[in-house]
């Protein structure tokens, strides 16, 4: 089968090429992969192998069902999540990590679901009710953060958006359903009940501190490969406002019972209740491009690759 796969040398780190088809486990389907979208881990792990297929995020059909009998039937459109292997033309996705998709959606739209909208979606519910409170979300022009702030805002939410350039993107974050944007959580005058970081670093102990009593903190991501470090007292609970504070961290890998999400949120993408934000399309043979803004950062939004003939 066609492949993206891992070349040190190939402009990008990635080159198109063939690999060895999935052999599917007894609880796995294969896929016809349609669509991909690229996330930051997708642009070569440290230490991969030549020839590793990468690709977490992934759309389709059904090729061929699960031999246990879990899971969608052949011809079924799905999104499908995984560690490695979207992509490529054909995927063995395990039942519990692939949802359903309306017939005659967008793949590329609906394939940007996985990563971002799950983990946004399992964010959120690790805040507890949000029905009238206030939330911020940092790095919310990034495909997790996006997705946070439109179901922030469907879960009835005060959304405060954060974003390094306010004046830019303010407009389309409001659009996505913000009642604030600010530039840092250092702006934000009153204390909030929740947060769902995308960006850690400075910026996640900013946004601790601006936490009100029985406040949660989840750590969705890192971008800026700096580390966190609290002032003095920053945890003391004894302080006014600072009782009964969190932070918790996150990987959407050890979240059971992903299938009914994936499902739920690929329904509203394809609803057009939410927005998949994608900032850049092309076909697979153009990888080179979407790695190269990708990396540089200039996608503010989701990158979407086609596979096609």
């Amino acid at each position: 089968m066609r492949a993206l796969l891992v070349d040190g040398s190939a402009p990008g780190g990635l080159r198109l090429g063939t690999a060895p088809d999935p052999r599917p486990e007894a609880g796995q389907a294969l896929v016809r992969v349609t669509a991909v979208s690229l996330n930051h881990s997708d642009l070569g792990y440290p230490g991969a192998p030549d020839g590793t297929v990468l690709g977490l995020d992934a759309a389709g059909v059904v090729e061929r069902a699960a031999a246990d009998g879990s899971g969608p039937a052949v011809g079924t459109p799905v999104v499908t999540l995984g560690f490695d292997g979207a992509a490529a033309e054909l995927r063995a996705v395990p039942t519990d990590w692939i949802g359903t998709v309306p017939a005659g959606a967008d793949p590329g739209a609906v394939g940007t679901v996985p990563v971002a909208g799950a983990s946004a979606l399992r964010a959120l519910r690790r805040l507890g009710p949000i029905l009238g409170r206030r939330v911020l979300v940092t790095g919310a022009t990034g495909g997790v953060g996006r997705y946070a702030v439109q179901l922030a805002r469907l879960g009835g939410a005060h959304v405060v958006a954060s974003t390094g350039d306010p004046e830019r993107h303010g407009e389309g974050l409001r659009e996505l359903g913000a009642d604030e944007v600010v530039a840092g959580p250092s702006e934000l005058g009153e204390p909030v009940a929740g947060v769902v970081d995308t960006v850690g670093g400075g910026q996640l102990v900013e946004a601790y501190a601006k936490l009100g009593e029985h406040g949660v903190l989840v750590s969705v991501g890192r971008v800026t490969g700096e580390g966190e470090h609290f002032p003095f007292a920053a945890l003391s609970g004894h302080l006014p406002g600072h009782h009964d504070r969190s932070v918790t961290s996150f990987f959407l890998g050890h979240c059971a019972g992903l299938a009914p999400d994936l499902t739920w949120l690929a329904g509203r993408v394809a609803a057009g209740v939410l927005d998949a934000g994608i900032a850049w399309r092309g076909g697979w043979d153009e990888v080179e491009t979407a790695v190269e803004a990708l990396r540089e950062r200039r996608l503010h939004g989701k990158a979407v690759l086609e596979l096609k003939g």
